[in-house]
Order: C-alpha cells, then structure tokens, then sequence
C-alpha cells in the first residue's frame, strides 16, 4: 500500500443548478496523481456539492468529470472505484471493526482469503492493530474515524474524497488528527480531496487549496502562497487571520492610508478599490532600527489587549479610526513592550508583508 498509485482527476466546467439558483458554476481544476487537495469555502460555497459530484451522488448539470482518461461524469458511485470517507464515518454498529473495514472487499467480491491480510494492513497503517474484533460501540470518536479511514483504504483505491472527517473531534484530537493524516496520505500516495471549511486545516494537510464563493472557484494555489500572495479581499479576509483596510494607490509599489505612506514589494493592482491585509502575526511592535531597515511604521492609541493563552492579542486604533490587531507572545518579556490601554504604540510592517489586494479577482 506503500507504493504512489493515484489518479489524475479533471473537473472541467462543472455546473449544478437548482430551479435558478446555481450551487457550481462551471468550476473547472485538474488534480495531479497523488496529490492532496482540500476544496475550502464558507457554507454555500459549493465545496460539498463538488465533492458530491466527484463522488457520484450528484449529477452535474453540466460540464464533465474524468478519472484519468475516464469519463465518470455519469458513473454511477459503486462503480467509480474510490474510497470516500464521511462527515459522520457512516459505520455500522452491528458490525465489528474487522467486518466494518472487510465490507469494501465483500462489495467488490474480493477472494475471502485475502480479508484478513488487507484488513489487518489497513488497521495497523491507522494505528488501530488488533482491534479487529471490537465493536464500534466501544470506540472513542478519533477511533471510529481511524476505522473509516481504514476502510476507505483497504482495497488501495486510488482517489479517496474526504468529507470534513474530524469536524466532530475536539480540537486537540483535531490537530493530531490533521498531521496523521498527511503522513498516511504520504504512505499511500493516492490522490486525496478533501472539503473542509476550516482554513487551518486546509494550511496545514494540502499540497493545494481550492477555495470557492457563491459556487464558484476563487484561487488555487499552494498554502504559502494563498496566505502571502491572496488573489482578492475574499480569500485575504477568509485565509489567516487579518483586518482589510481601505487604502489608495501612491504609486507602483506604494499605497496610502490615511496620511501614511506604505512602501509594499509588489506591484500595486490598478484600478477598482483596494485593500490592504493586515496579517496580526506580520505586524512587529516597533524596534530602534525600524526606520532604518525600511519597514513601514504606523503609530496608534491601544484599545485593548486580550489574553489568549499562548498569545497576547492587542488592538490598536489609528489616528484616522482605522483598528488594526497584532498578536504578541504572552512570555514575560513580550508583555513589556506592550504599553497600557490609552497609550500610544507604533508598530512595523515589513514592505514583504505589505500586502495588497482588488476587491475582486478575475476569475481563474
């Protein structure tokens, strides 16, 4: 199960309507084989519509889907021959651990001699070996997930599509989960989609992220590059943690907020409005070689500074109303550098972190 096996899929305008309303609209993406790719988006977005379609429980109002050079736009799901993996897992409780992940080989008629061989590989490859015979009804949740997972990938399918799997794990089990997951999809080398509307676990699993609005494909791209090069204001105000602030264009590389002048490294988008994102983690309480180094300086009265465990989030207001927030480590030493509620604070933003995006993007 060691060996990269998976399949290139192609969604080429797909389109799913509803009386007049459209939940996808010609959505077009090619997903290479082996690849890990989580389809991100609000509700709505038409991210589980997607899934649905690839997976076969839903039909397209139009466009086509291929699996490889096979056309499964109308294929029927038992015979698409992928692993699919369900928001609620989908077990059956009358069924043992072993009888639950064997049941993918029963429906393809697999020789029963081969069962117990695929199903404790399977088992093991989760972490679950020797719970063969447990029942499901024994099971914590992040158990009953890695039996799910198990039986998705018994019969070594080369596309598995993911539906939010650890929506309902706490988030600790969530995020341990998470790094599981990306090391077995490494294992197995098949081709992973996954949907998902939480961007820390689109970041963190995907080799790309596909992130959709009103059913419609907004950027696909790489994690670092949707968090540092954000196509529009949706997918900056959705990606991370950050405040959009309105600013004119000054220049090439230069933008204007409020009376300041903000120096940026990249090209400024010309016409339509502007936003710049202001990533809480990019902003640095200001240094004595601020100026020096060139980095943009912004001075304002904090508001409030809330305590959030690990970190120290504080707001700030600028001299013309605009509120940003940067985070701090809680550590003693941080906290010193932060002045008390109704002082003045300036902080840097590096021109590399001066990010500035239209309102609206072309479509992909």
């Amino acid at each position: 199960m060691s060996e990269p096996h998976g399949i290139a899929v192609a969604i080429r305008r797909a389109e799913k309507r509803y009386g007049s309303f459209r939940a996808l609209d010609a959505v077009s993406l090619a997903v290479a084989p082996g690849e890990f790719v989580s389809l991100l988006g609000p509700s709505g977005s038409g991210k589980t519509t997607l899934l649905g379609i690839l997976g076969g429980f839903v039909q397209p109002s139009g466009g086509q889907v291929l699996f490889g050079e096979r056309d499964v736009t109308y294929t029927p799901p038992h015979l698409r021959d992928i692993g699919i993996v369900f928001q609620n897992y989908a077990l059956f409780p009358h069924m043992s651990v072993g009888e639950n992940v064997a049941f993918p080989l029963r429906a393809r008629r697999m020789a029963k001699g081969l069962w117990p061989g695929r199903v404790r590989a399977a088992l093991e490859m989760v972490e679950l070996g020797g719970f063969e015979e447990r029942r499901i009804s024994q099971l914590s949740g992040g158990q009953r997930q890695r039996v799910a997972l198990a039986r998705a990938i018994v019969f070594e399918p080369r596309l598995i599509l993911m539906d939010e799997p650890l929506s309902a794990l706490d988030k600790q089990l969530r995020e341990t989960m998470q790094i599981e997951l990306r090391a077995l999809h490494r294992k197995l080398g098949s081709t992973v989609i996954y949907v998902t509307h939480d961007q820390r676990e689109a970041l963190t699993m995907s080799d790309r992220v596909a992130i959709l609005k009103d059913g419609r494909l907004v950027q696909v791209d790489a994690p670092e590059r949707l968090h540092d090069h954000p196509a529009d204001a949706f997918v900056a105000g959705f990606i991370g943690e950050a405040t959009l602030v309105p600013v004119e264009r000054a220049g090439e590389r230069q933008v204007r907020l409020g009376t300041a002048v903000l120096a940026t490294s990249r090209a400024v988008p010309a016409g339509g409005p502007l936003f710049l994102t202001v990533q809480t983690e990019k902003l640095l309480i200001a240094g004595p070689s601020a100026a020096a180094e060139g980095q943009n300086r912004l001075t304002g009265r904090v508001a409030e500074v809330v305590y959030q465990g690990e970190s120290l989030r504080v707001f700030l207001i600028l001299a013309d109303g605009t509120a940003l927030s940067l985070r701090q480590p809680s550590h003693h030493a941080a906290r010193g550098l932060i002045p008390p509620v109704g002082e003045s604070l300036t902080v840097t933003l590096h021109p590399e972190d001066t990010i500035v995006v239209p309102e609206r993007a072309a479509a992909p």
